[in-house]
């Protein structure tokens, strides 16, 4: 099913997820919040949102020049960030539209984010909801196992081609026939 770690990674929004954990402790004040902090994690919250949707639309391709590139996922095909050179004008990006399972994933990598931002993250849970901790910690606990579990399966029943920004690029064919 899976061919590496890197395939089952590019369905999370693991980065993101690392991103928040890391700056959390800081803009909740590690769960102690003032208004402030208060104002400050929704923010966070919402950006970090913000680029696990993003991901879901971004794939890349490797260019005439053997390099890696990247660009944003369209219903007219792949727009390549910074624009095509003269190597890569050639090359038909209408193979990397858009497609329903693009938004599936998008949605699902929100909700695996937000389960694991709000409901897992002590600090967020401290500053924001603190007697849910308390009073609903089989829900606290179980909610983001449940949640992961219910997008693993729509992973599979939706499966990525997509190579965004992070993950590991489709090899081309030649390097995966010179690497047999």
């Amino acid at each position: 099913m899976f061919k590496s770690i890197g395939d089952v990674l590019k369905l999370l929004p693991t980065a993101t997820v690392i991103l928040y954990q890391v700056l959390t402790p800081i803009v909740t004040n590690t769960g102690d919040c003032h208004l402030a902090n208060k104002i400050i994690t929704p923010v966070l919250l919402v950006i970090c949102a913000f680029f696990c949707a993003f991901s879901a639309f971004t794939d890349s391709f490797v260019g005439a020049d053997g390099k890696v590139k990247y660009g944003l996922v369209t219903a007219r095909g792949l727009a390549p960030f910074g624009g095509t050179d003269a190597a890569d004008a050639g090359m038909d990006f209408s193979k990397y539209r858009l497609r329903f399972g693009d938004f599936v994933h998008g949605f699902f990598s929100v909700t695996v984010f937000a389960a694991v931002a709000l409901l897992a993250d002590a600090n967020t849970v401290s500053c924001f909801y603190p007697s849910l901790k308390s009073q609903q910690k089989q829900l606290v606990m179980a909610l983001p196992i449940v949640v992961g579990a219910l997008a693993s399966v729509v992973f599979v029943v939706f499966p990525s081609t997509r190579h965004g920004i992070g993950y590991p690029p489709a090899q081309p064919a030649t390097a995966s026939l010179a690497s047999q």
